[in-house]
């Protein structure tokens, strides 16, 4: 074989090996890509998640002020409508729904179904479902039970899901934001249900600082369907 023809071959060799090293090297770097994505992907699925819920409400003062700071901060919760409060509040229902709020049932008259007749509990029940599928368009399918007390034998006629928590913030009772604040923070854990009323302005107050406060905390903020496993 004369010498130009091995010179040549050597050039194609080392041409192909040099491809082949660029190739290798660009394969590298789309799988350390590729690997990057996927620990980006899994550090948004493993973020805490919370669900702020408020109970007794729709009401006319305080319910605006909060669905406007949750707008603010793209923060979905989850409301429990008293049926006696919805009459006179229903453009109030309409924005929850509109926003992307989960509406719940709270019963009519904020009754302890427990103490109560089987059959007066189911119209306390029915009443409010009406009221709000009347509005909305949608039977809602999660009820908070009134003190928890959710009477095994209500499920035979009433076809709904009782959503308890496991945060009570007792805003209702201390109307001290910063009690409220100190009870939440030592409370709240990756899948926390938070209690609250949106019938106080101090309770308003400290739902902002704890939308704030957790949302720093690296939190999710989720309506409760998303954290119950049904």
């Amino acid at each position: 074989m004369g010498k130009s023809r091995m010179k040549k071959i050597r050039t194609i060799v080392a041409a192909l090996t040099w491809s082949l090293f660029l190739a290798t090297i660009g394969g590298g770097a789309g799988v350390l890509s590729r690997e990057k994505e996927q620990a980006r992907q899994a550090a948004q699925v493993e973020k805490p998640r919370v669900a702020l819920t408020f109970d007794d409400g729709p009401n006319k003062k305080y319910t605006p002020v909060l669905l406007k700071e949750l707008e603010k901060r793209g923060i979905h919760a989850s409301f429990f409508l008293m049926g006696k409060n919805i009459p006179g509040n229903e453009k109030l229902v309409q924005q929850m729904q509109k926003e992307g709020h989960l509406l719940g049932n709270h019963t009519y008259n904020h009754v302890q179904l427990d103490k109560i007749p089987v059959a007066q509990a189911r119209t306390e029940v029915e009443k409010t479902s009406n009221e709000i599928y009347k509005i909305t368009g949608v039977y809602p399918q999660y009820i908070r039970p009134p003190f928890g007390a959710w009477p095994k034998n209500l499920d035979l006629s009433v076809t709904m899901f009782p959503v308890l928590w496991d945060v009570d913030t007792l805003d209702w009772k201390s109307k001290n934001v910063d009690c409220i604040m100190k009870l939440v923070c030592s409370q709240v854990k990756d899948g926390s249900i938070i209690l609250m009323h949106d019938g106080y302005q101090t309770s308003v107050d400290a739902a902002v600082q704890i939308m704030d406060e957790l949302l720093e905390r690296g939190y999710e903020f989720v309506t409760v369907d998303r954290l119950l496993v049904l």
